[in-house]
């Protein structure tokens, strides 16, 4: 063999050494990185089931009725109730009104609350707006937590600049949405609504939301405006019947425990999960 044809073999094995070489580091790098992504994957997935589980949760759609919306109104129908319009952030100053004690007695609430949660209890305050109950029932989980949760953001701003403000460790806020107060499950021991709930824009799978939260024998304590007394001075959509929430927490196999008939103008249900 000549000298040229040699030198020229000689090359030829170099580049195929060289071809052969690249092919199985790179098969080496894919399989690292593949054993890498896997992990992260893996990371990933544990985060999302851990701490985001609430994103898995998706309430059923229910089926609503539709109408001309009547004054205050949106013409979106619920079991036969029209549900209202809702209260803006901008009010929040008649949320903190001074004569809210005496309309709604507050302080009532409270010491019925007290006699139903523990120290340690964790309690989501659906619809929390300016923080007025929150902020009272903080005092009666020393141990525990209370979670605000609206769907408005300066709402939800504003209760955690006003924890904030007065030193309050244990009250949390949380920016729910019109259908689920974005919570995992089994989460809280109890939960309350005051003067809220008729403004749910989906109630159905609000309270779906708030059962899935719920823990097992759960309570959910609900205070509406009473429809049923003309002498409440509250626009009619705001108000309901005890009828008619027994009837829409029924829906959502809840069970009314009681109604307790201590409040100058509204009621104070009592419901369960089962």
């Amino acid at each position: 063999m000549e000298f040229a044809e040699r030198r020229r073999l000689f090359f030829y094995l170099i580049l195929l050494s060289l071809v052969i070489g690249g092919m199985v580091y790179l098969n080496q790098l894919r399989g690292q990185k593949a054993k890498t992504s896997s992990q992260v994957e893996v990371v990933d997935d544990k985060l999302s089931t851990a701490d985001f589980l609430d994103e898995a949760y998706e309430p059923t759609a229910y089926d609503y009725e539709q109408k001309q919306a009547s004054r205050d109104g949106t013409g979106k129908i619920y079991m036969g109730r029209e549900i209202s319009q809702v209260m803006g952030h901008a009010a929040i100053h008649w949320l903190e009104r001074p004569e809210r004690e005496a309309e709604e007695a507050a302080s009532r609430v409270m010491n019925g609350l007290a006699r139903e949660l523990k120290s340690d209890a964790v309690i989501v305050d659906v619809g929390s707006g300016s923080g007025y109950y929150a902020f009272k029932l903080a005092n009666l989980v020393p141990q525990g937590k209370v979670i605000g949760v609206d769907i408005q953001q300066e709402m939800v701003d504003y209760l955690v600049q006003k924890a904030k403000r007065l030193g309050v460790s244990n009250v949390d806020s949380n920016l729910g949405n019109i259908n689920s107060v974005q919570l995992p499950a089994a989460s809280v021991d109890a939960a309350i609504m005051v003067d809220a709930y008729h403004e749910f824009s989906h109630p159905n799978e609000m309270m779906q939301s708030i059962v899935y939260a719920l823990k097992p024998g759960g309570r959910i304590y609900l205070l509406e405006y009473r429809a049923e007394d003309p002498a409440v001075p509250i626009k009619p959509l705001h108000k309901m019947t005890e009828a008619q929430a027994v009837k829409e927490m029924q829906a959502v196999g809840l069970k009314h425990l009681k109604t307790e008939g201590y409040l100058p103008w509204q009621h104070f249900m009592v419901f369960v999960k089962y």
